[in-house]
């Protein structure tokens, strides 16, 4: 099934030549479908980039999915065009009425900050709040996740010597669980990130379970035992050759850092980068939404004052 996306968004014509179904709103109007209706809360410095990356792995699944995109209105992004923010992106003020069967919220490079010296913090609280009784399920990744974990759990983050950047090998603990079937035992996964929290205290907190974890980047796949979140601490949507950019970039701006590990052929910068770790953000992007969004979302959302009316687990 496609996935509806704004009409002349950029990534489309990518999209398609990647093969992805897509259709523009204009056409999907048309259908007499019950789409899933998902928001992306995009923190990320380069939209479109972040923009293919999730519309690649939302449009591969049997789901027929309509996205919003959702930026900050009390933060000014400065590496995107503010008519491209304009045409393609809404602020939490004009969708706050609204309801939506998943919502995605991605990293930001604002990890050293902390959480209440983010200028946009206290927005970035109320749309917390607000996914509480407006989203069927949130997957939070990276910053987001440590963002989630601290505001709903009280776990906080702390900052790493050196930044954990590479592709590491994750251990599945419990393979039952419908967020991680189908996975291998043992998988890769990109980190990029300069903080860090503690597993032991994912792993003490009641309301939180651990799915996944490597011995090299710690705590990877969570989600709260009420299945309403899912936290993930790195960046299974990046491209073979985001960290390879990463690492150029941050060598250009002098700041002698440390080459990602596991991750170019023989640690050779000048060879390509492969995608190990494709098929499993693959899946585990299939599982949030047939599990924990298509099958529990409400047919139709019905306001009753606080609480919304669970008409129908089916679409």
């Amino acid at each position: 099934m496609p996935i509806n996306i704004p009409q002349y968004l950029p990534a489309t014509e990518r999209l398609k030549e990647e093969k992805i179904f897509v259709m523009e709103e204009e056409r999907s109007k048309s259908q007499n479908i019950r789409p899933l209706n998902i928001l992306i809360f995009n923190l990320m410095p380069e939209k479109e980039k972040t923009e293919l990356q999730l519309l690649r792995l939302l449009g591969n699944t049997p789901l027929q999915v309509n996205v919003t995109f959702l930026n900050t209105a009390t933060h000014e992004s400065k590496n995107v065009s503010k008519s491209h923010l304009e045409t393609f992106y809404s602020t939490f003020h004009e969708i706050k009425k609204d309801r939506y069967d998943g919502m995605i919220i991605t990293g930001a490079p604002i990890e050293l900050f902390e959480f209440d010296e983010v200028d946009f913090w206290e927005e970035h609280k109320e749309i917390l709040d607000w996914a509480q009784e407006h989203v069927t399920s949130t997957m939070h990744i990276c910053w987001g996740a440590q963002a989630a974990l601290y505001h709903y759990y009280g776990i906080g983050k702390y900052p790493l010597e050196t930044k954990c950047s590479g592709i590491f090998d994750h251990e599945v603990y419990d393979s039952t669980v419908k967020l991680i079937r189908g996975f291998d035992d043992i998988y890769p996964a990109p980190h990029s990130r300069n903080t860090s929290i503690s597993t032991e205290a994912v792993k003490n907190h009641p309301d939180i379970e651990l799915l996944s974890e490597s011995d090299e980047a710690g705590a990877f796949l969570m989600i709260s035992k009420d299945e309403r979140h899912v936290l993930v601490t790195g960046h299974l949507e990046y491209d073979a050759d985001t960290l390879a950019l990463e690492y150029e970039r941050d060598v250009a701006r002098g700041l002698n850092p440390e080459l990602p590990k596991h991750y170019f052929p023989e640690d050779d910068p000048t060879k390509k980068p492969r995608n190990t770790w494709r098929s499993h953000t693959h899946l585990l992007f299939s599982n949030w939404l047939n599990y924990y969004v298509y099958q529990e979302t409400p047919y139709d959302w019905v306001d009753k004052g606080e609480n919304h009316s669970l008409t129908s687990s089916c679409l």
